[in-house]
């Protein structure tokens, strides 16, 4: 709700990465409740510092905490905090989530973070390879995997060069990287043996220099967070494919109506 130069903002978001860090966030707002879901919302930047404000940590059973749910009860935003036209923020949420995508399936296996394919490959061979065909090619598997993703992301940083914006292609991406990451870790596990079940041990057996056994039990998370890999999907057989949308019940109604109903 506006309140003169003020945006007054009551809600709750749950899964919000790195919150108890960050010194502001994103907040993609409902400023018109009585138009269509993906019209009448608002792109602001919001102080996380800011009166009203409540961070709850959310423990993980790595026993790490990233994730956090957020209350915010009377939260006043000026509005020089604002992105973009009042109730114009989905198009702007949808170039930030392309771009959170690429930034989620780059560099290392956890969402940028952590060993890749490479790093085992390197644990293998380090500790005298592997004569298993079975790991072997599960391993060789995994090289190729890594291959295809480094090409993607060359494409997309080219179309970025060209002052593109993510497209389909970053969900395709991040499909490909969130699976890939979990097959890794659940490798690096696998060939560990009995040494998989401590929690500072390597691949091989020697101290954890990396966190496997810590990106072993992060990497469920790949698949849900940032869009599901359900979510990423479904974008790239409607936007890709040219599949027909899901059936929309609420098609036609305002959100404040869909509410209701």
């Amino acid at each position: 709700m506006r309140d003169g130069d003020e945006w007054v903002v009551n809600g709750q978001k749950i899964w919000t990465s790195l919150a108890h860090h960050s010194a502001f966030g994103i907040l993609i707002a409902r400023t018109d409740p009585d138009v269509a879901k993906h019209q009448g919302i608002t792109y602001f930047i919001c102080p996380m510092d800011a009166e009203g404000i409540e961070i709850r940590p959310i423990i993980e059973m790595t026993g790490g905490h990233t994730f956090n749910e957020v209350f915010l009860t009377d939260v006043r935003i000026p509005d020089a905090n604002r992105v973009g036209d009042v109730h114009g923020g989905w198009s702007l949420a949808k170039v930030t989530l392309g771009n959170e995508r690429v930034s989620l399936s780059s560099g290392g296996a956890l969402w940028g973070m952590g060993p890749a394919a490479s790093d085992l490959l390197d644990e293998v061979r380090g500790g005298g390879g592997c004569d298993d065909p079975v790991r072997r090619d599960q391993l060789a598997q995994l090289h190729i995997e890594a291959e295809l993703l480094r090409l993607i992301r060359l494409r997309t940083v080219t179309a970025r060069i060209r002052g593109e914006q993510p497209g389909p292609e970053a969900s395709i991406r991040k499909i490909l990287a969130d699976e890939h990451g979990q097959r890794i870790m659940e490798l690096a596990k696998d060939l560990a043996g009995p040494h998989g079940m401590l929690e500072h041990q390597r691949a091989g057996g020697a101290p954890d220099l990396w966190g496997w056994h810590w990106g072993y039990l992060f990497s469920p998370a790949l698949t849900v967070g940032g869009g599901t890999g359900d979510v990423q999907r479904n974008i790239v057989a409607e936007r890709v494919l040219g599949l027909p949308h899901d059936i929309d019940v609420e098609a036609g109604r305002s959100w404040a109506d869909a509410r209701r109903g």
